[in-house]
């Protein structure tokens, strides 16, 4: 027997150990009780059912558990209850007016302009980067009533929508795929931190979003689902 074993004998003599509970009976409870099977298997269900209606896009990633769907840029939460927004809406960071030459020169992404709207009646930039570039290109029509937003596909969330269900409903523009949202929802702004910029948040009317190459787009307004997909087969 070696030194440590020697003390450790010593020791237990000091220790008081109380005897340990019966547990066999609570144990032949559970053994005989019925195993209940349906929430791993609604769980599994639930998952494969969001994968078989996805796109077959890298773009789009669901997660079953939360309800959150993550397409071109924008995340779509359904909820039966959306915290609305309250108090004056701020605009995205670093947002400003400009020609729309000039706006082509901030961002690095072509803006197309849609051949069913015409010339933008005011055309803004947001987000600027470090080297001034920025990250969003508006074109606001009808007094500011229809937009048009595009904005850097490359980078992680831009915007955050909350949704009553069905919420989201899976279209297509020119044979790709994309998401129309019917009905008023709330928006907020994702920066640049991926930080949801709550004091962004605003009601916005349908929106219809798609993905080209690396440009994200979303067309918003008081617009039917064809009206939309209209205009977005219309850029060029």
């Amino acid at each position: 027997m070696g030194d440590l074993e020697r003390e450790l004998r010593e020791l237990s003599a000091w220790l008081d150990t109380p005897e340990p509970p019966d547990v066999r009976a609570p144990v032949r409870v559970r053994l005989h009780r019925p195993v209940r099977r349906w929430r791993p298997l609604a769980a599994a269900a639930l998952a494969a059912l969001v994968v078989a209606v996805l796109p077959p896009t890298r773009a789009a990633v669901a997660d079953a558990v939360t309800g959150l769907l993550r397409f071109a840029g924008v995340s779509i939460a359904t909820s039966p209850a959306p915290t609305l927004p309250s108090g004056a809406v701020s605009p995205l960071p670093g947002q400003r007016p400009a020609g729309l030459d000039e706006a082509q020169r901030a961002v690095r992404f072509p803006i197309r302009l849609p051949a069913k709207l015409g010339p933008p009646e005011r055309v803004l930039v947001a987000d600027p980067g470090p080297t001034g570039v920025c990250r969003v290109a508006t074109l606001l029509y009808d007094g500011g009533a229809l937009r048009v937003d595009a904005f850097d596909g490359r980078l992680n969330l831009s915007f955050h929508k909350e949704v009553t269900p069905p919420g989201a409903e899976w279209v297509q523009v020119n044979g790709d795929f994309a998401v129309w949202v019917d009905g008023p929802h709330v928006l907020s702004y994702v920066d640049r931190a991926g930080t949801v910029r709550q004091e962004s948040a605003r009601l916005a009317a349908s929106t219809l979003i798609w993905q080209d190459a690396d440009v994200s787009y979303r067309i918003e307004g008081a617009l039917t689902q064809a009206e939309a997909i209209e205009i977005a087969r219309s850029l060029h």
